[in-house]
């Protein structure tokens, strides 16, 4: 399918695109990089309990699932992108200032779902800026997006160092001064006009493609990556509070999770050397390997005596558990779904690892109220039940890829 012409502004380079762009992509995951450590820690200091913060975390993405579609399909269709990033990072901006007001549950909670209509939407919306230069200038995404993540890494490392010193009620200044600074990033944004592709979460892009893709193999895979993924919901929602409760600093705290994030990152930079000819479906299921001892072992590592060292090794497992499923899913991609129906594919697969992702969090409140640590123990059915579908995928895969080759490298 033929992409629409560019008008002659298009073809015009913005100045300094790609520092732009990786000024958008630096600030806009300091703010995550805080969110996902720390603001489990800040309801519990505020005297929630486990199945309070377990809604206060889990109601935001089911509907996030829904909201963040639309909004990207609106950003699509807006006179420029830009202009819709700029205007949601302001109001994520205020809204975030409601966590300064007091924080009763009812209060916290609106915030937080107001705050997810209109944060989430941002990376994607940043993602489709960025490859519009890649397809227009051939600008190199990689070298835009990598300071998401090292700035993702600083946010882990140094946002435990300061709750150290300051304790948890520096969580929401820290995300309020990062959306400011992403707000500074976003008015410098390049402006790309309207995109000559949707963005792979526009609404108007699933609905168009979705019907085509649900075969067996896709629904199967993708479901099975879903469950895979949302055996996670334990560790992102309750792992600090854990590390807390058994007397690890705050700035440990930072650099566990910072250590998984380094993990996942030379699980990207060497996949191609250990598993390039490793096909799909085995690559999903080392993940699921991966994700199961993960699970197995976490509440062992206290309790034998294995201490911090312990941890860290466990969290090296994220560069299987995790890393490995989203390079298995874009991988899937690529070689079974035609490149006009890659955006709608992405679409879909997000909105299962959203939707699963929100269940096994709600979920995980009452678990960690009962079973403390243990309920890693949980997550090991929910991903031999992705493990289960991987496996059934496997045997409805289509005889060859869309191209008809496998030798493109990942």
């Amino acid at each position: 399918m033929s992409l629409p012409p560019l008008s002659p502004e298009q073809l015009v380079k913005p100045r300094h695109f790609e520092l732009r762009m990786s000024l958008i992509f630096g600030t806009l995951f300091i703010s995550l990089g805080t969110h996902l450590p720390y603001f489990p820690l800040w309801l519990q200091a505020k005297g929630f309990h486990a199945e309070q913060i377990a809604v206060i975390l889990a109601a935001p993405m089911f509907l996030r699932v829904v909201t963040t579609p639309l909004l990207t399909t609106l950003a699509d269709r807006a006179r420029d992108r830009a202009n819709v990033y700029v205007a949601l990072v302001a109001a994520s901006l205020l809204l975030s200032a409601g966590y300064f007001l007091t924080p009763t549950y009812a209060m916290v909670l609106a915030v937080s779902l107001a705050l997810t209509i209109v944060w989430t939407p941002q990376s994607p919306i940043a993602d489709s800026l960025a490859l519009s230069g890649v397809r227009r200038f051939g600008s190199n995404y990689a070298s835009m997006r990598k300071w998401g993540s090292i700035c993702y890494l600083c946010a882990n490392v140094a946002g435990g160092f300061i709750l150290a010193a300051t304790g948890p009620q520096a969580v929401p200044v820290i995300i309020f001064l990062a959306l400011g600074a992403a707000l500074v990033a976003g008015l410098l944004a390049p402006r790309m006009g309207r995109p000559r592709k949707a963005s792979p979460l526009s609404a108007a892009e699933i609905q168009h493609a979705a019907p085509s893709l649900f075969n067996a193999y896709f629904l199967y895979f993708t479901f099975g990556v879903g469950i895979i993924t949302a055996s996670h919901a334990f560790l992102y929602g309750f792992v600090s509070i854990y590390w807390k409760s058994i007397g690890i600093s705050d700035s440990i705290v930072g650099l566990l999770w910072a250590w998984g994030v380094v993990s996942e990152v030379c699980m990207f930079l060497f996949f191609n050397r250990i598993f390039a000819s490793v096909s799909v479906v085995k690559v999903m299921v080392i993940a699921g390997i991966g994700s199961i001892v993960r699970w197995i072992i976490f509440p062992l590592v206290w309790p034998l005596g294995l201490g911090i060292p312990g941890f860290f090794a466990v969290q090296s497992l994220h560069s299987v558990s995790v890393a490995m499923v989203l390079i298995g899913l874009q991988r899937m991609i690529a070689e079974t779904v035609s490149e006009e129906r890659t955006g709608a594919a992405q679409g879909i697969a997000y909105f299962f690892n959203g939707f699963f992702m929100a269940a096994v969090t709600l979920a995980s409140g009452p678990l960690y109220d009962r079973l403390g640590v243990d309920g890693f123990l949980v997550m090991i059915p929910i991903a031999i039940v992705g493990l289960v579908l991987i496996g059934l995928a496997a045997r409805s895969a289509p005889k060859r890829p869309v191209r008809g080759e496998t030798s493109e490298p990942w």
